[in-house]
């Protein structure tokens, strides 16, 4: 760090970040200080960002959310190549931005200082004063694509994440737009305000055996955009139902997130993506006595699926990391959310099937699994393709409420 101070008053200080759930922090070893702007190193810890540390919350009544035993698709090796990895992946950088609120805490961002950390190390200097830090992950494009789906807006006062239109009208319930977004890569932010570096090092610990003076930030790298992974359960099929388009949209997910408070936009889009289909899954045993209880239909053991996975800013106007828990405050879902799949028939014909998953997307606010089902001992196999008099209207999977096919 740099400290403009006469050089008999220099002493080497070290501010350590902790961004993650893991207690640790610290500097590599450096000689005192000997003139004005030299730079120190800062170390950033890592953290395991997998699926089971982000997906383990309660979900209602104090009771944890077991994904495992609601998905039904499987996740073998083949599967991985179509969908990807099931979980978040450790970022490989992060971007920094440093705002300079001179003596004021808390005050207005004047400017603002850029930097690009490589294997959690960050080199940076800071004056005397109170600053204002924001971290989040370098995006890295999904596994296939040309570019990143994900874009950066940044100002003083905020950062926000975005996604374009994509190329594809929306089949379904899409407010405002005509066409449905990309779904953004993973993204993941700290942001901490007023920490104060001054001459007497308030806050600051002396490490004698590494000689340094460390002050440790209270900051954890949170994830903002959450992963969903639908699965439509296909009873009775008997090759009525052959395959998909290979696309899919989830309605009702918000169109972008503010990095500095983790609140996604007001604003409700449609975000696609891909599905697979498998004619012919036999349930786990694993699974079987969770499937027992939550289907609505007869108890077989092998049923089609329709599998996909999706990343989304979550629901919008919230924070998924500051509601749903027991001392937090409830989870509000100011829009209703619906999954809509184009499937084809094995008279050539399509029809695309909507449901409605407003209760599952409100009780998995932090990503989860989406299960809707469909009965095809109900479902006329139709005489022409598309329109919407053969869209499937289901109501939620959980309600327990009735199933009307309106063909």
């Amino acid at each position: 760090m740099r400290f403009k101070k006469p050089i008999s008053r220099i002493r080497p200080v070290c501010l350590a970040m902790l961004l993650g759930l893991v207690s640790l922090a610290g500097c590599y070893r450096e000689p005192y200080l000997h003139l004005p702007g030299e730079y120190r190193d800062f170390d950033i810890p890592l953290v395991d960002l997998n699926l089971v540390a982000y997906w383990n919350y309660k979900v209602t009544y104090s009771v944890e959310y077991d994904w495992k035993a609601e998905w039904y698709y499987g996740y073998s090796f083949e599967d991985s190549l179509l969908l990807g990895k099931i979980g978040y992946s450790k970022p490989k950088g992060y971007n920094v931005r440093r705002y300079f609120t001179y003596q004021q805490q808390y005050g207005p961002h004047t400017n603002v200082l850029s930097n690009s950390v490589k294997d959690s190390v960050l080199h940076c200097e800071f004056e005397f004063g109170f600053w204002d830090i924001l971290v989040w992950n370098q995006i890295e494009p999904f596994p296939g694509d040309l570019a990143q789906n994900l874009n950066i807006n940044e100002s003083l006062e905020k950062v926000t994440a975005y996604t374009n239109q994509s190329t594809r009208s929306t089949r379904y319930r899409a407010p405002n737009y005509s066409r449905a977004f990309w779904q953004p890569e993973e993204l993941f932010a700290a942001y901490s305000q007023g920490e104060e570096i001054d001459e007497q090092l308030t806050g600051f610990d002396y490490d004698s055996i590494r000689n340094v003076w460390i002050k440790k930030l209270n900051m954890k790298l949170e994830p903002l955009t959450y992963i969903y992974l639908t699965q439509v359960l296909i009873h009775n099929n008997n090759n009525k139902i052959i395959g998909v388009d290979g696309s899919a949209d989830l309605s009702g997910v918000a169109r972008e997130t503010n990095l500095n408070t983790g609140v996604s936009d007001v604003d409700s889009v449609s975000v696609t993506y891909n599905v697979f289909f498998k004619p012919r899954v036999v349930i786990p045993q694993t699974n079987k006595a969770y499937y027992d209880n939550k289907t609505h239909f007869a108890k077989d053991s092998v049923i089609a699926v329709v599998g996909g996975r999706v990343l989304t800013f979550g629901i919008p106007n919230q924070n998924g990391n500051r509601v749903g828990g027991d001392s937090l405050p409830p989870v509000v879902n100011p829009c209703r959310q619906y999954v809509d799949v184009k499937m084809l028939f094995n008279n050539g014909m399509d029809s695309t099937f909507v449901f409605d998953v407003t209760d599952q997307i409100t009780n998995r606010w932090k990503g989860g699994v989406i299960t809707c089902e469909i009965d095809m001992d109900t479902i006329r196999i139709p005489r022409r393709s598309g329109g919407s008099a053969f869209n499937a209207v289901v109501k939620d999977y959980e309600d327990g409420g009735t199933y009307e096919f309106p063909m």
